[in-house]
């Protein structure tokens, strides 16, 4: 699973040729989520609401680098990182 960012412990992948909906996925030592990007929703799993809101703030400033990340892994392309959240 291709890690496209990290931030406070927080990490961000997304694997290849995933299943729709366009999604993330988020791990945080034992906790694990996975995120609908056009939604920002809790498809699966759950995160502490500290670090919902923190992934969710995340994402929201880089949707569009989400999708973009979604369409490279369906074509089995490199994935880009996305700027973490400072």
């Amino acid at each position: 699973m291709p890690e496209i960012s990290r931030f406070f412990g927080i990490i961000i992948a997304m694997y290849y040729n995933d299943h729709p909906p366009p999604h993330f996925h988020v791990r945080y030592g034992q906790q694990k989520a996975i995120i609908e990007i056009q939604s920002l929703s809790v498809l699966e799993g759950k995160l502490s609401p500290r670090v919902l809101g923190l992934v969710i703030e995340w994402a929201a400033s880089h949707q569009a680098e989400l999708l973009q990340n979604w369409e490279l892994a369906r074509q089995q392309e490199p994935l880009e990182s996305v700027q973490p959240l400072e």
